[in-house]
């Protein structure tokens, strides 16, 4: 007997798949984190050198573009070897860090416990993704163009290769 879509329980939480290795194609995941309950917590100097910080001492995965926005993040990765670390360590480890460190005092609720994940399959995939996240604050209305938003960056070139 056939289900009816519309019985099947909702997803409470993103299934998170292991990145897949291909050759020489270049493992490139596209991540959003928000915070707990929602917070506009991060849109700060304070909260993104942070981030930065920490993200460049969280060396299992390296962070490429990303975009703080006030209650969530959203960010590009890849692996630092081959084969690639463990993503869900990583991110859980880079978060407590954050938390631990977050205005000089433990906050045991900071972020949302889960994360959203996608590897990209393709170059264009990563040119389309980030113009969509570069555009975010002016969507919000908080910026009238991209290049005006402070909360963004690059911390490390992720090259995407397509080699077979």
């Amino acid at each position: 007997m056939e289900r009816d879509a519309r019985q099947l329980p909702m997803r409470t939480r993103p299934a998170h798949f292991p990145p897949v290795e291909s050759g020489n194609r270049s493992i490139i995941l596209f991540v959003t984190v928000c915070t707990f309950r929602k917070r506009p917590l991060l849109v700060n100097r304070q909260a993104h050198d942070l981030l930065v910080n920490v993200w460049k001492a969280a060396d299992l995965w390296s962070v490429g573009r990303y975009v703080i926005m006030p209650d969530h993040i959203h960010l590009f990765c890849a692996p630092n070897r081959i084969p690639a670390g463990e993503f869900g360590r990583w991110m859980e480890y880079w978060k407590s860090r954050v938390a631990a460190e977050w205005n000089g005092e433990n906050v045991e609720k900071l972020w949302q416990r889960d994360w959203w994940d996608t590897q990209l399959r393709q170059g264009e995939s990563f040119s389309e993704k980030w113009e969509y996240v570069r555009e975010n604050p002016v969507r919000a209305g908080l910026v009238n163009t991209a290049e005006d938003w402070p909360f963004q960056g690059e911390i490390h070139h992720l090259m995407w290769h397509d080699v077979r």
